[in-house]
């Protein structure tokens, strides 16, 4: 049975998971970011440095070793983690997950990063989901052959509307109608957590609660800010059991701070101003509790 959910104040101030007073270093999310290549270094550095302002604790960026020295020179705070492939391989992802300095509680992968075979992703996601890391896949990550891996597990996935169609061969539509049908049918079909980004950004999952938030500006067309997302969406989902509320409070979170930024800079924003603006976004939603349960 469908549910249209609407994403209000009051629902995300229900749905906040409240830091705790005991709480120690890694309790409040160990993420892990897969990606990047050569050509696109900045794509895991935002993901990274995005899901770090909404509150993980740990954050460990895996990306090719020929650009690992340019995301530790960017930011002291990310854990960067040389893969000894410029692509994704079989060989590359069995060492990084050797090499954990700890088991995540979540992993985004995909932005920016080179697949040499779709067997090396599959791989990666499988050996992710034996240790329990739940996953949210992006961008290059989004292909056909992954579905058999992710179907029926707490998997999130982030397409924009042509990698909706790389990974389903199909068209989410024109009308709204259309396309919350169509999201909502391949999500209940395959048993995954999907959030559509768009004009019209679309969540659905496998139970059939669907929300829809509007773009909060156009000039969120910018590069970037999808990948401010996919690190966003795991930073929550890292310490929360529902994929579909940790993707919805995602997508509000990134609007507000687009919003926040475009009041100051107008069209004129670019992926690090929705980071920076992460903090005013979230705050008014920040709880503390006295004793861990």
């Amino acid at each position: 049975m469908t549910e249209l959910l609407s994403m209000t104040q009051d629902y995300v101030k229900n749905h906040v998971i409240p830091r705790y007073q005991n709480s120690k270093k890694g309790d409040n999310g160990i993420v892990l970011v897969i990606g990047g290549s050569s050509l696109y270094h900045g794509a895991p550095l935002l993901a990274s440095l995005s899901a770090l302002r909404a509150g993980a604790d740990l954050v460990y960026t895996a990306v090719p070793r020929i650009i690992v020295n340019a995301i530790r020179s960017h930011s002291p705070n990310i854990i960067a983690l040389p893969m000894t492939d410029n692509s994704l391989t079989i060989g590359s992802a069995n060492r990084l997950i050797k090499s954990l300095p700890k088991v995540p509680h979540t992993a985004t992968i995909g932005m920016g990063m080179t697949i040499s075979k779709v067997e090396a992703l599959n791989s990666l996601v499988k050996k992710l989901k034996e240790n329990g890391t739940k996953l949210v896949l992006d961008a290059s990550a989004l292909v056909p052959r992954v579905i058999s891996e992710i179907a029926e597990t707490d998997t999130i996935i982030t397409p924009h509307a042509g990698e909706f169609k790389r990974i389903f061969n199909e068209n989410v539509g024109v009308s709204e109608k259309e396309v919350l049908s169509t999201v909502l049918r391949m999500a209940t079909k395959h048993k995954i957590t999907i959030i559509l980004k768009g004009w019209l950004n679309v969540i659905a999952d496998e139970s059939g609660k669907v929300a829809t938030i509007k773009r909060s500006t156009p000039a969120m067309t910018v590069g970037g800010t999808g990948d401010v997302l996919a690190g966003l969406v795991a930073a929550l989902y890292s310490r929360m059991n529902s994929p579909f509320d940790a993707s919805a409070l995602a997508v509000y979170f990134n609007g507000v701070a687009a919003t926040i930024a475009a009041e100051q800079i107008g069209f004129h924003l670019v992926a690090t101003d929705l980071i920076e603006n992460l903090p005013k976004a979230m705050k008014p939603f920040d709880k503390i509790s006295r004793q861990k349960i």
